[in-house]
């Protein structure tokens, strides 16, 4: 997501409120002050308090939102932002952008109060999911649109992605209007799956680029062999995700195999980055442990598939010590690098991406060997969940907010 060159005409909107200029600004402010107040709502609920009364109830609700929520959110507002500079077409921005934003506040907005699509639902709760459905085809079709229109395949990829997150979505409210458990875990792990592997392309792309440009060193070269373990493992673990969602289970061994190799082989690809030379760097260090723990979730997902640890620390050490710690680290860098301001750490960024780190921790490691603590570690994680985001909000809401000091139109 490098730095355009070309300045295009700002549009009334975007020229007034600087925040309707690029993806990046609305979906990562209101992503992650969602994510603190869905912790927050959630932590209540830990504790035997009920500040929500949600579509699916409290556990649903909050697989659902952390997935097609927060994490949703930021994804559409890196790849919304990075096409423009993957092909020098102008991204959505200005009244486009706000209704696309819309849609996505809307969803969150009907999930958790469902009482407001009253006199259109009926048992089934169609209409919210309608609702909730029709952000993600959205921002696939502005993808689309630009990739195609230069025809940039190489970038394609994310596309079927972004398609198959909606088939997750459908599987979770279809799962939710049948009363099918199952199924709503299955949509459930299957948008993990497709975000992990978001994650290790997109990982494999910034990550090594970012560390060699601090460093001053050459980047990495990619080993062919490696790449396809790591990509394509997960890719193939996808694929079981999809499989399972039409009745055909794969064997136990075939996915714990897969998940394993595909674990050891992005934690050697990680190896090869120079991480450790980053150290005295929170926003490069932060992507590098957040990477890691991609690799170790999937490790603990072959794992948990061979019934030796709880499946749900699997999905927690991919979400919290992953997904929730990388958009934490990239959020931190993008936000700056986009806003025309020195990319550096920001005073207690740094504690933040440790909380983050120790959270992932709480949830998904300590509980695998103190089962019996797992109430105060997950009260902890999400504690410190809160108290990370918060530093991020404090941080970053004013640039995000305001114009470029550069003038440019970012």
């Amino acid at each position: 997501m490098a730095a355009e060159s070309h300045q295009p005409r700002l549009s009334a909107l975007s020229r007034v409120m600087p925040l309707w200029r690029l993806a990046f600004r609305p979906f990562f402010l209101f992503g992650a002050l969602f994510s603190l107040l869905s912790m927050v709502v959630w932590g209540a609920f830990w504790h035997g308090s009920l500040l929500l009364a949600p579509q699916g109830g409290m556990v649903w609700w909050h697989q659902h939102e952390m997935l097609f929520g927060f994490v949703a959110a930021i994804v559409a507002g890196f790849l919304l932002t990075a096409v423009q500079n993957w092909t020098g077409q102008r991204s959505l921005h200005g009244w486009p952008l706000l209704a696309v934003v819309l849609v996505w506040l809307a969803g969150r907005l009907v999930i958790a109060f469902p009482g407001l699509m009253a006199p259109f639902s009926g048992p089934s709760g169609l209409p919210v999911a309608l609702v909730d459905l029709a952000f993600l085809p959205l921002v696939a079709g502005a993808m689309a649109r630009r990739v195609i229109g230069v025809k940039q395949w190489r970038n394609l990829i994310f596309v079927p992605v972004l398609a198959l997150l909606v088939v997750a979505n459908v599987l979770m409210h279809g799962g939710l209007a049948q009363g099918d458990g199952a199924l709503v875990r299955t949509g459930a792990h299957l948008a993990v799956l497709l975000i992990t592997l978001l994650m290790v392309v997109i990982g494999g792309r910034v990550i090594p680029f970012f560390t060699s440009r601090h460093l001053n060193r050459p980047k990495a070269e990619p080993c062919a062999r490696l790449e396809w373990l790591a990509i394509g493992g997960v890719a193939s673990l996808v694929l079981i995700g999809l499989s399972r969602a039409v009745g055909i289970e794969a064997p136990a061994i075939l996915t714990a195999v897969l998940a394993i190799v595909a674990g050891v082989a992005n934690l050697l690809r990680l190896a090869r980055w120079d991480g450790w030379r980053t150290r005295h760097e929170p926003l490069l260090w932060g992507l590098h442990a957040s990477y890691a723990f991609v690799g170790l979730g999937l490790v603990m997902f072959g794992l948990a598939s061979l019934e030796v640890l709880s499946l749900s620390l699997a999905i927690h050490a991919l979400t919290v010590g992953g997904m929730a710690t990388m958009i934490l680290s990239m959020l931190s860098r993008v936000s700056l690098g986009h806003t025309g301001r020195t990319i550096k750490a920001l005073p207690g960024i740094g504690m933040a991406l440790g909380m983050m780190l120790l959270a992932a921790a709480l949830r998904a490691l300590v509980p695998a060997l103190w089962p019996q603590i797992t109430h105060w570690t997950l009260s902890l994680s999400i504690l410190l969940w809160c108290l990370a985001y918060t530093v991020f909000v404090l941080h970053y809401a004013w640039p995000l907010l305001s114009a470029r000091p550069d003038g440019g139109e970012g």
